[in-house]
């Protein structure tokens, strides 16, 4: 297999976890969602706990686009 398509072969599955992350920050908010119309009075405090899953899932997507660009610019 030529090199450069190796590299963009990688490049392309690195960043199917941009994908992953956003499908993960819709579960967490979807059932945040879900659990504060069942009790809105827990609302309150699960509310920083749905941000710092959606933070998490989101640098995780943010490491593989990360790996995508340098597969893609740096290493030659």
């Amino acid at each position: 297999m030529d090199p450069v398509s190796a590299k963009y072969i990688g490049a392309g599955l690195a960043a199917i976890g941009m994908g992953i992350a956003a499908i993960g920050v819709g579960v967490i908010f979807g059932n945040f969602l879900s659990g504060a119309l069942r009790n809105p009075s827990a609302s309150d405090s699960q509310f920083g706990r749905a941000f710092i899953g959606a933070a998490l899932a989101e640098g995780l997507g943010i490491f593989a686009f990360l790996v995508a660009i340098l597969l893609l610019f740096v290493i030659k």
